[in-house]
């Protein structure tokens, strides 16, 4: 009887510190491959932006992404002539920031091909919008003292 209730409660716990189900259907929508169409921002001008402290934000346009949600890891390729090319990998984690409003965030951490990361950085972004389709990441930085805003637009690869 007493491994019983022990095996419950280790059963209990283990269901109430799993992910919210709203980031378990999240992470089957991101599955699969993406292609970074789009980097905008929230100013008009010319903007000399370095993306995950890699490359040019015009490198990363045109870049293919896999995510591979069981294990949260992904990588993503820059076949750009003009621009540092080749595969880069990383670990992936989505936040549920507020359950009442759909917020949530995702945080992308650079990593070598076996998941270590050199200088364990990560880069927090809003993930804006997801759908089987579409995807938006944010991210909020300041320039000259005021909050600028550099979004990230994917579309969807069929397989």
């Amino acid at each position: 009887m007493k491994k019983f209730l022990i095996l419950a409660l280790i059963a209990a716990t283990s269901i109430a510190c799993g992910p919210p189900k709203t980031v378990q259907e999240s992470k089957k929508v991101i599955k699969g491959y993406w292609n970074l169409d789009e980097i905008s921002y929230n100013k008009s001008g010319t903007f000399n932006v370095t993306v995950f402290n890699d490359t040019s934000a015009e490198c990363f346009e045109g870049s293919t992404w896999r995510f591979i949600p069981n294990n949260n890891t992904g990588r993503y390729s820059i076949d750009n002539p003009d621009c540092p090319t080749g595969e880069r990998n990383f670990i992936f984690t989505i936040v549920e920031i507020d359950p009442a409003s759909g917020l949530y965030d995702f945080i992308v951490k650079p990593t070598d091909a076996k998941g270590n990361s050199a200088d364990k950085s990560g880069f927090r972004l809003r993930l804006a919008q997801l759908s089987d389709n579409n995807m938006r990441w944010e991210q909020t930085v300041t320039l000259d003292g005021e909050p600028f805003k550099i979004k990230m637009d994917f579309s969807k690869i069929e397989e």
